[in-house]
């Protein structure tokens, strides 16, 4: 278990929910609505047990990589975009399942998450299979995959401010 498979896994569960939801009739909230549950707190859990785990040692053993030239360039710019993604699921659950405003505010969470998840893809976890030993990423894969099973529920979504968390963290 290698943590940029476990976080690449998680990438594709949840671009496939986004898939599905495009697949229910947008009027069918019986079904619209478990469906988004599942996407929304597989978004929120990913984000914060990335925070919690993967980014603090991102910063201590990255170098920059995928055209960012700093592993705390990439972390400020990740940190930005999960509080993206939760002003966008925020978004979605202001509106009723199903309206107009629900499916675009879906479309945003979409977007937003999609991008994230392609910077993530070529900046933050290509730096880190670089310069992180097999022993760490394994180690961290566990904890992050632990840490997902326990809050499987879900977690209240918190937004972080990217510098505070970036100097937070550097150096530790």
């Amino acid at each position: 278990m290698d943590i940029t498979e476990v976080i690449l896994t998680d990438h594709h569960e949840q671009r496939r929910m986004f898939s599905i939801l495009e697949q229910i009739d947008r009027n069918d909230t019986a079904r619209l609505a478990p469906v988004w549950e599942r996407l929304r707190v597989l978004l929120e859990v990913h984000a914060k047990a990335e925070e919690l785990l993967f980014y603090p040692q991102l910063l201590e053993l990255g170098k920059g990589e995928g055209g960012k030239d700093s592993p705390e360039e990439e972390t400020t710019d990740a940190i930005h975009d999960h509080n993206e993604i939760r002003d966008a699921i925020r978004d979605v659950d202001a509106h009723p399942v199903g309206s107009d405003a629900w499916w675009d505010a879906v479309a945003k969470a979409n977007e937003a998450n999609g991008d994230h998840m392609a910077e993530e893809e070529r900046e933050g976890l290509a730096d880190f299979r670089r310069h992180a030993s097999l022993e760490l990423r394994h180690a961290m894969g566990l904890d992050f995959a632990v840490f997902e099973a326990a809050h499987a529920g879900g977690i209240p979504l918190e937004n972080e401010d990217p510098d505070e968390y970036v100097q937070e963290h550097e150096g530790h």
